[in-house]
């Protein structure tokens, strides 16, 4: 098998020092039938066994799943204990169409997930330890040529505020240790957390959550059918706004008793869309690194582009980098005039905030430079200074602030920005 790896990584490195494509496939099969072998070498072990002066052209090239990564950051889902459901607290039973959890015929599983889930197979396998979880994903991914320099994780399994805090603590700080090596005595990584919240915002503040997904359910006894719930998810993708994204549940086919038939609806909705002739322009759609990946095109003619809104009783801004001709976005920004209303200190009396700014394509790890990719170009810097200028000029704001996750705060840094409670803030007068 060594003498077929290295064969294979000789193939390759002719033909970059060639300037040919080549069909990394044919030539795994070839040399495997070359040796005498019955089976393929692993592409692990061909990624594992490229000489360090080649890695950084070839393993681009080799990327298991590039997908993966095709937003900017590498996503790591992980999740917590199997833990009841609250509402048996105040109903006496969890609701009828939720799988998983203590009570279910999933007993392993946490609420809502069926244990048979990608992440939640990874999870029993590490016993729900959030460390062994958080180290496994991350070594999986570097073995497949992905760079894990910038790590966004979503919290699965149930609701996890109902935990105790204890664990939540303990939970969110083992996220951290395992990215950084360390051992901590306190919370504080910033991740993405996908749970339904109650009235634990503080909380969430306290450990530098950045993004809360909230999941509203229906009482309609009617289930759908494939075909209306492709029409649904269509309807939805047509008439979305080009400043928002759409997301489906996954549950695994085998385990669904009636309804809907198949899984993978999005790529069944967008189907659908081409025979109508239609285009979906939701961001995960229009995304540099999808549109890349998937239809092998980029940007040529990028320009900045706004747009205004009304959204929960305010005024958002969305602007983003793009190529209006081919529908390509490349980076975004959300920006909203705090209310009177806000709760937090850090936002009252004339403050804008910044929700999200995210550039995406290819992750470039930090502090590096490649002109081929989007990440570290300048976008992001371009859409602050816009951003900047929009909350002191039309909204009249004294101070501008950041939700940012630990990770990015020295870049905020850089441009003037620093900390203040879980934002960073800046001055503009």
């Amino acid at each position: 098998m060594m003498m077929t790896i290295a064969d294979v990584i000789k193939q390759l490195i002719d033909a970059h020092d060639e300037g040919k494509d080549v069909n990394l496939n044919k030539i795994k099969t070839r040399t495997a039938a070359k040796y005498g072998l019955s089976a393929q070498p692993r592409l692990v072990d061909i990624i594992a066994a490229v000489p360090p002066q080649y890695r950084k052209v070839l393993v681009p090239k080799l990327k298991a799943k590039p997908i993966r990564t095709a937003s900017g950051i590498a996503v790591v889902a992980v999740m917590c204990k199997p833990h009841r459901c609250p509402h048996i607290n105040f109903t006496g039973n969890i609701c009828v169409y939720c799988p998983g959890g203590p009570d279910s015929d999933f007993e392993y599983s946490t609420q809502s997930y069926t244990g048979y889930e990608p992440t939640s197979m990874r999870a029993i396998r590490a016993r729900y330890d959030p460390y062994l979880q958080t180290r496994h994903r991350v070594e999986q991914l570097k073995q497949l040529g992905h760079t894990i320099d910038k790590v966004e994780f979503i919290v699965m399994g149930g609701t996890f505020m109902a935990l105790p805090e204890e664990y939540r603590d303990y939970f969110i700080r083992n996220l951290h240790d395992a990215l950084s090596g360390h051992t901590s005595n306190n919370v504080a990584e910033a991740v993405n957390l996908l749970i339904v919240p109650e009235s634990c915002i503080i909380w969430m503040f306290t450990v530098k959550i950045t993004l809360v997904s909230l999941n509203f359910s229906g009482e309609s006894p009617d289930l759908f059918s494939s075909f209306s719930f492709i029409d649904g998810y269509f309807f939805k993708l047509i008439f979305l706004f080009n400043w928002g994204s759409v997301s489906c549940r996954d549950i695994p086919m085998p385990l669904v008793t009636s309804g809907v038939e198949h899984g993978n609806l999005r790529e069944l909705a967008l189907a659908r869309m081409k025979d109508l002739g239609t285009e979906c322009r939701d961001v995960r759609t229009r995304e540099v690194g999808i549109q890349e990946i998937h239809h092998k095109v980029r940007p040529y003619q990028v320009e900045l582009v706004r747009r205004d809104y009304v959204a929960n009783g305010g005024w958002e801004t969305f602007l983003s980098y793009e190529d209006p001709e081919q529908d390509i976005l490349i980076g975004l920004l959300r920006l909203r005039k705090c209310s009177e209303d806000t709760f937090r200190p850090e936002l009252k009396g004339g403050v804008s905030i910044v929700r999200e700014l995210h550039v995406y394509g290819s992750v470039v790890p930090v502090s590096s430079r490649d002109p081929s990719k989007f990440q570290h170009q300048g976008f992001g810097m371009l859409l602050m200074e816009e951003a900047e200028r929009i909350a002191k000029e039309e909204h009249g704001s004294w101070k501008i602030a950041v939700i940012s996750g630990v990770g990015t705060r020295d870049y905020y840094r850089k441009i003037g920005y620093g900390l203040e409670g879980p934002y960073m803030v800046k001055r503009l007068d």
